[in-house]
């Protein structure tokens, strides 16, 4: 049952990584180069499609998972740093989108219509450069932290 848990926490947390990078190699690069209207009403868009149960299921799942394989594994096995390093990135990441990213979409969000907006030129820099910044911090711990995983998924075997 510990094996199965860990490669199911595995698994949630190559995914959330995999989301990250996303946004870091093409999706924010795409976006860079289209007009400020456009990228307001993009990334809106994005922000309430993500909002849906795939998504939490890795999201939440990942560290929810590698908490319980913690738990299973506390014999002090070889494996048993490594899960903690991975949850503790997790919780990395948590804080990071908690933090930053989620309350960036909200301020975003509530700048309103991009249509109707005086100024979208100020409220994309006001989001852009430090959302882009702080997701590439979460890609690198939650890349982090599914490394942290399949090398405990490695020493498992």
């Amino acid at each position: 049952m510990a094996g199965l848990v860990l490669v199911l926490a595995t698994v949630a947390t190559g995914l959330i990584a995999g989301l990250f990078y996303a946004y870091s190699c093409s999706v924010m690069l795409a976006l860079r180069r289209v007009d400020d209207r456009a990228f307001i009403e993009v990334m809106r868009r994005i922000n309430a499609a993500i909002q849906n149960g795939w998504f939490a299921l890795g999201f939440v799942g990942g560290p929810l998972l590698t908490a319980v394989a913690l738990v299973l594994n506390l014999d002090g096995g070889p494996v048993m740093p490594l899960i903690v390093a991975g949850l503790v990135l997790h919780v990395l990441t948590l804080v990071i989108t908690f933090a930053v990213n989620i309350p960036l979409n909200n301020r975003l969000d509530a700048a309103g219509d991009p249509g109707q907006l005086a100024d979208p030129a100020l409220v994309r820099r006001g989001f852009e450069m430090r959302w882009v910044r702080w997701n590439l911090a979460r890609t690198l711990t939650s890349v982090a932290a599914f490394g942290c995983l399949c090398w405990a998924l490695s020493l498992w075997v």
